[in-house]
């Protein structure tokens, strides 16, 4: 009788829990509401039609999507966009773990992490602008840099092989710092028992790398990389302030190609059918690689 009368007291003091939470989830729900979702089901109607930026389009069903197929700027700038993304998260990736795993086992000094996070907090067209200004062929600190030991000036932005690597390489100095503190906020889960046991048997801290951290880190890696993956896929702002896609289409990257035909060309419908491929894209990419590196599974189980 007595666990009978329990539970409706616990149902009772389950719901009355219920107004609170409401009230500060709301203000999340509704941004997500009003500049995620509603957005994104206007984006899907819209690539299904002529829409542009005045009037109301007309339904013309898949007709954007058979363009986009047969459009080679759109193959183009998925290929370029996923060069830029193999070169920002490999390096990225690497320097990040290993700034993170340096910082977890030789200082943890709140003064360190403030200045790797220093980029990260600079707005990106300026991070874009004074880089596009120090490797300027003819003023640029680094090109006059390199004059002055003997060296051949480099166009950074303007040669075709080297316009995105650069652009890439760019970002991974201004993430870096964050991309790093996300690892290092994974570290700091992994018991400092199990580096302890293995300094008494011996173990090198190469061998500790490999053997401890890099499994135990796995799921949290994978979180990062499927954050910092998404993100380069949204790299506009570095192309839009130094090459404007070029030279010769060699970085016109994905989402300056949707911007161009939304806003300089005003075919809403199919940049609106374009971005929702690439959506789809994204949440396939982000899936497999949750699934791939099993990130809802710890070692430490």
């Amino acid at each position: 009788m007595t666990s009978t009368a329990a539970a409706p007291r616990r149902r009772v003091r389950r719901w009355g829990d219920l107004p609170v939470a409401a009230v500060f989830i709301a203000p999340a729900a509704l941004g997500f509401l009003a500049f995620y979702l509603v957005p994104a089901l206007r984006g899907i109607w819209f690539s299904l039609t002529d829409q542009n930026l005045v009037g109301s389009g007309t339904f013309i069903g898949t007709a954007n999507y058979q363009e986009m197929f047969a459009d080679p700027l759109f193959w183009n700038a998925l290929r370029v966009t996923a060069w830029y993304v193999v070169i920002n998260i490999g390096v990225q990736t690497v320097l990040a773990v290993g700034i993170a795993v340096l910082m977890h086992r030789l200082t943890r000094s709140a003064l360190v992490r403030g200045i790797i996070l220093l980029p990260y907090l600079v707005a990106n067209v300026v991070v874009a602008l004074v880089w596009f200004w120090m490797m300027d062929y003819s003023t640029g600190f680094i090109n006059v840099a390199l004059d002055w030991v003997g060296l051949d000036r480099v166009a950074f932005f303007g040669n075709e092989a080297l316009a995105i690597p650069t652009i890439a390489l760019i970002n991974v100095w201004r993430y870096v710092g964050y991309t790093a503190l996300l690892v290092f906020a994974g570290l700091q889960t992994i018991p400092g028992q199990l580096y302890e046991a293995a300094a008494l048997d011996g173990a090198s801290e190469p061998r500790m790398f490999w053997s401890i951290t890099l499994p135990l880190l796995r799921p949290v890696l994978a979180l990062v990389l499927v954050i910092t993956v998404v993100g380069s896929f949204q790299i506009f702002d570095t192309v839009a302030v130094t090459t404007e896609g070029g030279p010769i289409d060699s970085t016109r990257v994905i989402y300056y190609y949707i911007y161009q035909q939304a806003f300089e060309r005003f075919d809403l419908g199919y940049a609106s059918a374009m971005s929702v491929f690439l959506l789809v894209a994204l949440a396939v990419v982000a899936y497999f690689q949750l699934k791939i590196m099993r990130s809802n599974q710890s070692d430490l189980a």
